[in-house]
């Protein structure tokens, strides 16, 4: 048997309104919820993680940074052109080589150094 059902009342403004202005903030706090967790924030550095342990400042400036990367391997030259007057044969060779990169990443930051801060 067909039963006749009524259509349903018409909406008026006022209800239509709050339909409209919930799913907006619905589809507000959705879209919030999805960027928080997919999409990388700007603030956050990649040294921001838990496994970290060393972490540089981020308002250092790039000058700085390069004083302190000349400093590290001016020390790391030291330190492998040391052990390499005490090794010989192809051990000694290997930390010549070790020795003259860490040179040309000297050379490199100290070149970068002066593109920063002209003296």
């Amino acid at each position: 048997m067909f039963k006749n059902t009524p259509n349903p009342p018409p909406p008026d403004d006022h209800t239509s309104r709050c339909q409209l202005t919930n799913a907006k903030k619905l589809d507000d706090a959705a879209t919030r919820a999805l960027d928080y967790y997919l999409k990388p924030s700007a603030e956050k550095e990649p040294s921001d993680r838990l496994d970290t342990i060393f972490v540089i400042a981020p308002n250092i400036n790039a000058e700085c940074l390069l004083a302190n990367l000349s400093e590290t391997l001016a020390s790391a030259n030291a330190m492998v052109s040391d052990l390499a007057f005490d090794l010989e044969g192809s051990r000694r060779h290997i930390a010549q080589g070790v020795q003259q990169m860490i040179e040309l990443g000297q050379l490199l930051a100290n070149r970068a150094l002066d593109v920063v801060d002209p003296r």
